[in-house]
């Protein structure tokens, strides 16, 4: 018998047994179905963490106004105006290795008006710098530009979000908004990407497409805001290359702590130490998910061995004949590894089918990113055949050890 005829014959085996052959695939079906889903569960949240890390910068260093309340937030003004272009200033003066420094003013809108329709979004006052910032990409237009913070322009650069809701299907380019009582003439759209906001190890990163963008000295000297608030509710901090994030980082506090007079009414947040964190923590995620999918392995591989060393005292009759004609040990081998190796195989099948259904229902119904990979299903595949030789290679030893002369006698 070929090796193609052995291998060929174990198909049928498993056929002329189905519900024990499935019984016995279901341990692999589901470690391989568990490997599947967890590379792809964790290839989704390593790919939504570069993006968020995009919105971040991975260069920059982001200091931020705290959201204070109440007494805590009058105790922090007697000490400290907030987050302020003075700030910026010192930053850029006294830290080296920043190449520049934007700010971020937040308005809170309570009108956003079309020509005669009304949509809800976040205003934010920013550099004209913002975009290379920030990795902003434009359907349309132009960004805001330098000449408009000095001008003060009534201009803005709007999400797609927005611009659906305000202006349909007409080119909103050229087109006025009101946000509060400004007037405000549309000059860029920005590109459908990140449409919803969201957190990055505790780090609020917002989506874009509900934003718009005004010149930061506009915001400041034309739209209201609430005295108590910090003139900038953040500052972007843009850093040469080559400068470590982590040493420019840790002379802002000092610095800052003596401008605002100790009100810790701020906080210094570094995307290259979250993404470390993040890489740790994913990390983590895929060795506890991988030994939960290495023990559903195991339980198959010991499924496959114990209905394997069944099936040798079930065809011993088999084998003696077989030997009895002229089939060698080897050929004996070979045949019940086969049948292992089909069993394994057929039950890693089975279980990319359910790794793909159950990284397609985590992300239809959680709404969390899953990307499955040709590296998953390789290493899938190729850890399933792994088990299955290596649950075969006993039982096939017994069988080929089998004495003919005894396996002819057995009933």
């Amino acid at each position: 018998m070929t090796r193609g005829e052995a291998f060929h014959r174990a198909l049928e085996n498993l056929g002329v047994h189905k519900l024990r052959s499935a019984l016995t695939m279901l341990g692999m079906i589901f470690g391989v179905g568990a490997v599947i889903a967890m590379l792809s569960i964790g290839a989704g949240a390593e790919r939504q963490a570069m993006a968020m890390i995009d919105r971040l910068g991975l260069k920059n260093l982001l200091v931020r106004a705290k959201d204070l309340k109440g007494e805590e937030l009058t105790e922090a003004r007697k000490k400290s105006p907030g987050l302020s272009p003075r700030d910026m200033a010192a930053i850029e003066e006294s830290v080296p290795g920043v190449a520049f420094v934007a700010p971020r003013v937040r308005i809170l809108p309570w009108r956003i008006w079309g020509s005669d329709t009304r949509t809800e979004g976040q205003v934010y006052g920013v550099s004209h710098r913002h975009a290379e910032l920030t990795s902003l990409a434009l359907a349309s237009g132009r960004f805001l530009a330098k000449e408009d913070e000095t001008a003060h322009a009534q201009v803005c650069v709007v999400g797609e979000g927005i611009a659906r809701d305000l202006f349909a299907a007409e080119d909103p380019l050229g087109r006025e908004l009101k946000v509060n009582d400004l007037w405000l003439t549309v000059v860029g759209v920005l590109s459908p990407g990140a449409s919803g906001g969201g957190s990055f190890q505790g780090v609020a990163v917002g989506g874009t497409s509900r934003e718009i963008y005004v010149p930061w000295t506009t915001a400041l000297r034309k739209l209201d805001r609430d005295p108590l608030d910090a003139p900038l509710a953040e500052v972007v901090v843009r850093l040469a290359d080559g400068v470590p994030a982590r040493e420019a980082g840790a002379l802002i506090p000092p610095l800052l702590s003596r401008l605002h007079g100790g009100a810790p009414d701020w906080e210094l947040v570094v995307p290259e130490a979250l993404l470390e964190q993040s890489r740790k923590t994913q990390r983590l995620f895929n060795v506890v998910m991988g030994c939960i999918a290495g023990i559903s392995l195991l339980v198959g591989g010991i499924g496959i061995m114990n209905i394997m060393l069944a099936t040798v005292l079930e065809r011993t009759r088999e084998i003696g004949v077989r030997r009895a004609v002229g089939a060698r040990r080897a050929d004996i081998r070979f045949q019940f590894v086969a049948e292992a190796f089909a069993l394994s195989l057929v039950g890693g099948l089975l279980g990319i089918a359910m790794g793909l259904l159950i990284a397609r229902i985590v992300s239809v119904s959680a709404g969390w990113p899953t990307v499955v990979t040709l590296w998953s299903l390789l290493v899938s595949t190729g850890v399933s055949a792994g088990v299955g030789l290596l649950s075969g290679l006993y039982p096939a030893a017994r069988a080929a050890n089998l004495n003919p002369i005894d396996a002819l006698r057995w009933e």
